[in-house]
């Protein structure tokens, strides 16, 4: 840094920040470390009794916070998202729509374990909104090396095999159908109260329910109707009731029949142990796709959020779930059944 007259300062970066003080009024920075000094800044600097400054001065393979922390951000900034005017070093990235937050967390951790610069985000896989905060990252100095930025990057890319820190994947419009099964339901003893819940579900992402039926505990018919669903263009297939282990519990034997793919039936989470996730390939016809299937468990019906809530923004976004992922669930996995739900401002389904 190099000592300079203040009327001279137009366009110098401060190396610390000036505090005003007017008695009674306010004791803070008037300008904090790294701003720009401005043609109208320098009466202001006078009037705290600043006629000279302590500025930073351009030295070869250091970088200026701000220009670091555009290294910083572009290791994290992909489609869909905005970035906040660089500030102090710092830039924060909101979503452009909304959508799956995905963050490499193998990233984060190879950036911010160089010390001196930060990536801090919320957690993935949840769902947010357009204008929603995803991460702010900064610089800590005022300068730091350029060597130390570009190995962080090379770090941090090697850790994500080329890819950003984060992604936002945006929902899609998806076809849903509906299959409730039970001989309480079919004959009319109880009333259908599970496929409400459902469509509310899918109505907070604007998915369109295109076919519902009632069959009672016959495995074929289930199987029969899934396939129908699918073949009429239906992407996610949803089927409530008979999800339990009793041997009149006939729902996973109808999805398994159907050819799908179980990722899993069962999940280390509460609500929703007894959750199954099935995937069917349409390879031919005009509509190629991967359809979801759920088999879903009847807490789903009474429990303000369970494991249909943390699966089911994924399978909006197109992101597969795999067993692993589900199985990581674990942790975190305990829903504590809150008086007042903050969903998803909470730690359910948050896991390392």
């Amino acid at each position: 840094m190099k000592l300079i007259n203040t009327v001279d300062a137009e366009g110098a970066v401060l190396c610390h920040d000036i505090t005003q003080i007017i008695k009674g009024v306010t004791k803070d920075a008037v300008f904090r470390k790294g701003h720009i000094v401005t043609k109208e800044d320098i009466p202001v600097l006078l009037s705290v009794g600043k006629d000279t400054l302590y500025v930073w001065e351009k030295e070869e393979g250091m970088l200026h916070e701000d220009e670091a922390a555009e290294i910083l951000c572009r290791m994290c900034r992909s489609d869909n998202m905005n970035t906040s005017d660089t500030k102090e070093g710092k830039i924060e990235l909101s979503a452009a729509c909304d959508g799956l937050l995905k963050v490499n967390s193998a990233g984060i951790k190879a950036v911010n374990g160089f010390g001196q610069m930060m990536i801090a985000s919320r957690h993935g896989d949840f769902p947010v909104k357009k204008g929603d905060k995803l991460a702010g990252t900064r610089i800590i100095p005022l300068v730091i090396e350029e060597e130390k930025m570009l190995s962080a990057e090379k770090a941090c890319m090697e850790a994500t095999n080329g890819e950003p820190v984060l992604k936002l994947l945006p929902f899609q419009d998806k076809k849903v159908g509906i299959v409730t099964t039970g001989n309480e339901v079919y004959y009319g003893r109880i009333q259908d109260t599970f496929t409400p819940v459902i469509k509310a579900k899918f109505a907070e992402y604007n998915a369109e329910v295109v076919d519902h039926v009632i069959w009672n505990d016959d495995d074929k018919k289930v199987t029969a109707s899934i396939l129908e669903m699918i073949e009429k263009g239906a992407d996610i297939v949803c089927c409530t009731g008979g999800m339990s282990v009793d041997p009149d519990d006939k729902t996973p034997l109808a999805i398994k029949n159907t050819g799908a793919r179980i990722v899993s039936y069962g999940a280390p989470v509460l609500p929703g142990a007894m959750f199954l996730l099935a995937y069917y390939e349409v390879k031919e016809g005009p509509n190629p796709r991967t359809v979801a299937i759920m088999g879903l468990p009847g807490c789903v019906m009474y429990a303000k959020r369970t494991i249909f809530d943390l699966v089911l923004p994924r399978v909006m976004a197109d992101d597969p779930v795999t067993a692993e992922e589900l199985a990581a669930l674990g942790e975190g996995g305990l829903c504590l059944n809150c008086d007042r739900c903050t969903f998803p401002n909470c730690g359910f389904g948050k896991g390392k």
